[in-house]
């Protein structure tokens, strides 16, 4: 286990938002849900299009290069749930924002 990496502020990821951030060498998108924060493998499996530049919708992330879409609380697709990308363990210390790998 590698420990928990600070990645971002609260304040800097909107509520609908989200980014991609370096976790030990390790792209990860990390997006802001109502205030809840989640974070999963930011290589879309399709194309390896950059999920944390996608569009949020709701739960929903939108890959912005071919539209994939992936549920950022699971990591799973919505058009086959059988496809998945990895979901990573958030945590909060006052304003800061900490993945797990």
């Amino acid at each position: 286990m590698a420990g928990f990496v600070k990645v971002c502020k609260k304040s800097d990821l909107a509520a609908g938002s989200g980014k991609t951030v370096d976790v030990n060498g390790k792209a990860v998108a990390v997006f802001n849900v109502e205030g809840a924060f989640y974070a999963i493998d930011d290589t879309c499996v399709h194309r390896g299009g950059p999920l944390g530049e996608g569009e949020l919708d709701g739960k929903i992330v939108a890959c912005p290069w071919h539209g994939w879409r992936y549920d950022v609380t699971t990591g799973v697709n919505q058009m086959n749930p059988e496809v998945t990308v990895s979901k990573y363990e958030v945590k909060l210390e006052g304003d800061d924002v900490l993945v797990s790998l």
